[in-house]
């Protein structure tokens, strides 16, 4: 297994350039065929307009989010021809609420996700629906990467987040290109329960089967001294000089998977090194 379409979805100018570096790394890493996908925002949907705005206005809006498109392309364009990679674009307008059928539909053919984080300054409202829609409705494994973090190829070191649940699992088993590569992958197990079929040896099953697969693995078995896990997370993965962080992503409800869960969304907030999800 290997990531050989990587796609990334592009909304703002302002915040294109870290995840088509990152995605540029690692088609050069993986030998990947990148795909670019350049969404125009339409914010009519989300209450910048009300019942009775004229044609006119709105006419303005669909032309400028056309136009915002097109000046997006040309740049992931330019970005990605000098780089000297295998990659094609594409460009549309997209409103927030249909945000997720855009999306999906070049994710499900994706081998992995790259996007950049989507709280902080100068993100747009657009750019959580993008993750979610790639997680939940695309099914892809998504690589969120901060701002200020370093791009990686292969990075050396990984921290797995493992807590027997099924979400987890799908992110080892989509990240495992990452895995197979790295010198070195620390399990990392926060308060195991104390009764289960793993309290004996909490992470062995998982680092014994990552091990066929010529994983090299540690055991780090953590309590929870801070509030969120997420935050012990970060934490560890500071003080292991980790590059790389693989959890499962949760949906705060079954019934509406599209909203992610806490643990999630803290991770996506504070995370400085990038961070791989799946669901």
């Amino acid at each position: 297994m290997t990531y050989k379409t990587i796609l990334t979805v592009l909304t703002s100018q302002d915040t294109a350039a870290t995840p088509l570096a990152q995605a540029t790394a690692l088609a050069t890493t993986f030998n990947s065929h990148v795909e670019a996908l350049c969404l125009g925002v339409d914010h009519t949907q989300t209450g910048y307009y009300y019942a009775g705005t004229n044609a006119m206005i709105l006419q303005e809006t669909m032309t400028r989010a056309k136009t915002d498109a097109a000046n997006l392309q040309a740049y992931a364009d330019a970005e990605l021809q000098k780089a000297g990679i295998p990659f094609s674009s594409d460009a549309g307008i997209a409103q927030i609420a249909d945000m997720g059928r855009h999306v999906a539909q070049q994710a499900r053919f994706s081998d992995l996700v790259v996007l950049g984080q989507p709280y902080g300054k100068d993100k747009g409202v657009e750019a959580e629906p993008v993750v979610e829609s790639a997680l939940f409705e695309g099914r892809a494994p998504v690589l969120v990467v901060p701002d200020d973090a370093p791009q990686i190829g292969q990075p050396k070191t990984v921290l797995v987040a493992w807590n027997e649940s099924t979400e987890a699992m799908a992110a080892i088993r989509k990240s495992l290109p990452f895995l197979a590569g790295a010198d070195l992958v620390r399990i990392v197990v926060i308060d195991p329960p104390q009764h289960g079929p793993d309290r004996s040896d909490p992470g062995g099953l998982l680092a014994q089967m990552l091990a066929r697969h010529g994983v090299a693995c540690e055991i780090d078995v953590l309590s929870k001294t801070l509030p969120r896990v997420s935050d012990v997370l970060i934490r560890h993965a500071s003080d292991t000089q980790a590059e790389l962080i693989v959890m499962g992503a949760y949906g705060h409800s079954r019934f509406r998977e599209a909203i992610l869960g806490g643990a999630t969304r803290n991770m996506l907030e504070k995370a400085t090194v990038p961070v791989l999800m799946a669901h």
